[in-house]
């Protein structure tokens, strides 16, 4: 195999003609800082220009919201009208630097909401969440027929508000257990209307958000989607699933298909259920991506678990993924691309977060506020601190927020 670099220091173009300079993108993190009026200020543009000087190829945002009544997080960035627009384009043009592309991630949580944030939550079908996360999050009622179809004109009208700023392109959150996400699963979706039952059903939300959004940027503008390979829980959204869903996007034109997977109920994006393969196969779900890869001729991303320069170089010359996608490893080190396309023998510091006390060590709150706290520093012009306590992450955690950040932030 060619060295790392000669691999993924190669350009990638996409089917609306935009140009992706290199194989690195950094996958969406919940940065969660956005002002009290839910717009991004100064600290967006740091962060952002300082993954952009690391020379990653594609930077994709944090959980950007269409409705200023959905949030995901108390601190999500809203994309609802026009009244931001300088704030966004300042955010556009820092993180664009030396021609990065930067992808707005759009969402709506659907049920998926913190029941501090939100009484009565929206959602397919009027299904709670079981078991531990119960706690967390109100039961939530079904969406009504204009309700779904204004959630899909908020969707294209942010992605125009993304294309007028001076963002790339938008990429559609289909994945982890949120809105688009539950419409896609049998097991959260119940309807018995166009918008539910048979897959051609479930998957139309998705479809027309993808179709009104494409009306609306245009065809030379990137539109991407993230995408489980399957949401891992029983009935649930499947890999046979997930590929006709792909299928469709790609005869729909969709640019970029980043493939992970799990809902906050199984979160297997986060390896505590998908375990990656043997030796250099790093990647959670790269064994589903070689199989999808064989249906469409559209570009893959493939998110969770990289760690080495030569893992990543193996899963685009020999697995023929198109783009490694990476989160927590950019969180603690920004100039990572650059030092692999230098010719560095580099593998990952991240490690998995440990205090010993199993209670705090199950909560995925202990690992997602650690990687939050990195993001922080970069966005108050410091470099990550790689060798963070994690005790003391928690406390400044707990002195921030009080004990009711269990509550809001994601279980």
């Amino acid at each position: 195999m060619k060295i790392p670099s000669a691999i993924l220091n190669k350009p990638l173009s996409l089917p609306c003609g935009a140009i992706i300079k290199n194989r690195l993108g950094k996958s969406a993190m919940s940065e969660n800082f956005a002002s009290a009026d839910h717009s991004p200020g100064k600290r967006f543009q740091r962060l952002y220009k300082t993954w952009a000087k690391g020379g990653v190829g594609l930077c994709v945002t944090g959980n950007v919201m269409v409705d200023e009544r959905a949030l995901g997080e108390p601190h999500n960035v809203v994309i609802a009208d026009e009244r931001h627009m300088e704030k966004l384009a300042a955010w556009a043009e820092a993180g664009t630097f030396d021609n990065t592309q930067l992808w707005v991630q759009l969402n709506h949580p659907g049920k998926q909401v913190p029941n501090i944030l939100v009484k009565e939550p929206v959602a397919p079908s009027a299904i709670a969440f079981t078991g531990d996360l119960a706690r967390f999050f109100n039961p939530p009622r079904a969406l009504q027929t204009d309700e779904i179809d204004t959630i899909i004109r908020r969707f294209a009208a942010a992605a125009g508000i993304v294309k007028k700023t001076g963002f790339t392109g938008v990429q559609i959150h289909a994945a982890h257990g949120y809105l688009v996400s539950q419409f896609l699963s049998p097991r959260q979706n119940r309807r018995d209307d166009r918008w539910g039952g048979s897959l051609e059903n479930r998957m139309r939300f998705l479809l027309e958000i993808y179709r009104a959004i494409r009306k609306k940027v245009g065809t030379t503008f990137p539109v991407g989607v993230k995408l489980n390979s399957s949401d891992f829980l029983k009935d649930g959204f499947s890999e046979e699933e997930s590929s006709q869903v792909a299928i469709s996007l790609a005869e729909e034109g969709i640019d970029l298909v980043e493939i992970s997977g799990g809902t906050y109920e199984k979160p297997a994006m986060s390896g505590r259920v998908h375990k990656a393969e043997k030796s250099t196969r790093e990647a959670y779900f790269l064994s589903y991506a070689e199989t999808l890869k064989r249906k469409i001729d559209v570009p893959l991303m493939i998110t969770g678990g990289f760690r080495s320069a030569a893992g990543m170089a193996e899963a685009v010359e020999k697995n023929g993924i198109d783009m490694v996608g990476l989160a927590r490893p950019l969180a603690v080190d920004p100039d990572l691309p650059k030092k692999i396309f230098s010719g560095m023998d580099y593998f990952s510091p991240v490690k998995p977060l440990m205090t010993g006390v199993s209670f705090i060590d199950r909560l995925p709150l202990l690992e997602v506020t650690w990687y939050e706290q990195q993001m922080a520093r970069m966005a108050d012009g410091k470099m990550p601190c790689q060798d963070r306590s994690v005790w003391l992450s928690l406390g400044q955690t707990l002195m921030e927020n009080g004990l009711e950040v269990f509550r809001r932030r994601r279980a």
